[in-house]
Parts: structure tokens; sequence; C-alpha cells
């Protein structure tokens, strides 16, 4: 593995492909934290496991796990799933692991963001964060593939979204927060996005999903589907204070011309009723800092637009609502080609994510695999 310091992906000719291209494999992080996963992250592991069966139907998994929990991944995982001992602070793959980005021959090197736990001292939401922080390099080493150094620059993976020709979205809660990188002007952050993506146009979306604890991640709000499709997290409650919030990103959407000057069509994906954490939940999370990290009746940043698209599904969460059905239905007239599936996710939710937070994708090398199993 080579690490690249004086060169940047886009000088390279590398980008940062969609999801919904093709992948080589995903990488989760098996759960164990216990101010993050109630009552020793037992039902948390059945869900991660849940996802990770769903994925590794069309695309190699690799699961990375503490030397405390290597054989309960190992005993837990079915033997076709790779589990490696590699240190974490959480399991928060998507945000830590290394951003993947292709060149024309479809070589895949990989990026190593700078990780403060989504807002560092000034708002992060633990400490410390070192192991996290040196994930992606580690990961690198593993899937022997070259690493750019980007560390002076903080940026977690579910923060963008790339269509894959050239266009990123983000959102300026996120992104513009002063817990990352207070010291750089908008444009700065786009041209860096711009250097390292391979990207050449940004949408900055005005905000995300209410109370996500992430500063407000574009992975929860809305996301690519296609070229030129989203599919935007959506509310026709006026009562709720997430009417105004998706209301304020389909404006800017609307507005919006990617890459190659195409409108952006939105696909209105509805929002569970909102989800509030319970007493009981509250009472299985150890204190973090001296702090709780939960309280009752807290609202958790629940929404189906953070599914993770593998080469075979769409693996969605489901909150045991009304809503589950209408939004699988959407997903599957969105991804003809794909079967998708939902997993419960309140035991993931509970932790600070969803289905998408917990994986990272490496995208296939050869451009001619078009989307069947690996």
């Amino acid at each position: 593995m080579r690490i690249l310091r004086d060169t940047t992906p886009s000088r390279d000719g590398y980008h940062m492909p969609a999801e919904f291209e093709p992948h080589e494999g995903c990488i989760m992080i098996f759960p164990e934290r216990a101010d993050s996963w109630q009552y020793g992250g037992y039902a948390a592991r059945k869900a991660f496991v849940r996802v990770a069966e769903a994925i590794a139907r069309s695309e190699k998994v690799t699961v990375c796990a503490s030397d405390a929990q290597y054989d309960n991944a190992r005993a837990l995982l079915p033997p076709h799933i790779r589990v490696v001992e590699m240190e974490s602070n959480d399991a928060w793959a998507r945000d830590y692991a290394p951003t993947f980005v292709r060149n024309e021959t479809g070589d895949v090197r990989g990026i190593d963001w700078g990780f403060n736990a989504w807002g560092g001292l000034y708002d992060g939401l633990y400490f410390p964060w070192d192991k996290d922080d040196r994930m992606a390099r580690k990961l690198c080493d593993l899937l022997e593939r070259d690493v750019y150094d980007k560390r002076d620059f903080i940026l977690e993976g579910g923060s963008i979204h790339v269509d894959g020709e050239g266009t990123c979205l983000v959102t300026e809660a996120c992104l513009l927060s002063r817990g990352r990188n207070p010291e750089m002007s908008r444009e700065q952050i786009e041209n860096t996005l711009r250097e390292y993506l391979g990207v050449s146009v940004v949408i900055w979306l005005p905000c995300g999903i209410y109370n996500d604890e992430t500063n407000e991640h574009v992975d929860n709000i809305c996301a690519f589907t296609a070229p030129a499709q989203v599919v935007l997290a959506w509310t026709e409650d006026e009562t709720d204070v997430q009417y105004a919030m998706s209301r304020a990103c389909l404006q800017a959407l609307e507005q919006a011309r990617d890459a190659k000057g195409r409108r952006i069509t939105v696909h209105k994906l509805p929002l569970p009723r909102p989800v509030t954490v319970t007493e009981e939940e509250c009472g299985g999370l150890d204190l973090c800092q001296d702090q709780p990290t939960r309280t009752p009746g807290e609202r958790l940043a629940a929404s189906y637009v953070n599914f993770y698209i593998s080469n075979g599904a769409v693996v969605m969460p489901g909150f045991d609502d009304p809503a589950d059905e209408r939004a699988r239905e959407i997903l599957q007239r969105l991804f003809p080609t794909r079967e998708v599936v939902q997993i419960p996710a309140r035991d993931i939710l509970i932790g600070g994510g969803n289905i998408h937070c917990i994986t990272q994708q490496i995208p296939a090398e050869r451009e001619r695999l078009t989307g069947g199993f690996l």
C-alpha cells in the first residue's frame, strides 16, 4: 500500500462511483460499545448479522471485530462472510472507513479523511475517536489499496452522496458545522470535494433529518437512485418540524442542475411516524463521559433513505410502521432489478444510525460487471 500525499484523485483521473454501480464488496464493523448499544449490544448484533447476510447474497462482506468480540462475530456470522480483527471506537463503517475512488481502467484507491466523531471537542458524540480515525488506512492495507492522505480534512462517508457522473449531494448543516472544518469557507470545502471525489457540481441541501446527531448527514435525507434521480425523505404533516426541513431540501433540488446540466427528478419517500426512545431502552445504555447518551422520549432520526444498495438487493430499514410497506414499494419501483429487503432497524437506530450508516461499499474494479452477482 502506498500512502499518497502529493497528489489528489482528480489529478490522477479517479472519481467516486455511485452506490448503485457494481461493488466488489462491503465493510461492516461489529458493535459492542455499551453507551451506544443497549443491554450489551445483543439485539444490535443480531440486526447487524441480518444486514450482513442480506448483503452477502450478492457481494463479499468483511466484518471488522475487536479482539473481545472476534469469537462472537465469527460464531454469529455465516462462514462465507469474512471476519477480521480490527479495533475501533464504535461501529460506523460508512463514516470512517475509506471513501473509495476508481479510474477509467477500473483501479480502485481509498481516501483517508480525518474523523473526529462528528464534531470533535465542539459537539462530537464521544471521545476518544483515535481507533476510528486509523481504520481507513488499516482497511486500505488489508485490501491492498493505495490510499490518499487527507486526514487534515474532517469528512464522514455519510455526509456525501454521489451520482458517479460528477455530482455530489451534501447538507449545509453538516459540512458547515463548527466542529468539522471551521477554518474553511464553503468555497474551500466545495473545492476539496471536487478535487478528491472527482466531481464538478456540489448540490448543497440546507438540512437533513431533525435531531440527526451527525449534524444532519445527507445520507439520511436524500440519496441518488440513478443519475439525475433522488429519493427525498418526506412528510405531509405540516405540524412536524421535519416538514419545513424536507420542503427546503425539495426547493434546493428543484433549482439545481447536475454535472451534465440535467434537472433532478425527486421521488418523495415517506417518513415513519416519529420514533422515540423508551425509558427501558435508556436504562440499558452506559453513560458516556458521565452523561447519558439517550433520554426517554427523545426523537430518533428514523428515515427510510438510509438504505444500502448491494449488487443484488436494496437493504432498507423497517420501523414497524404503516409507512414501511409504502416506502418498500417505492424503492422496489426505483430498483426493479434488485430485491428490496426490509430489516427491522430499531436496535440499530438506538445506537445512532440506520443500515446505510453501518456499511461502506467497495466498488468493483471492472466496469463490465453491470449489477449482477459477483
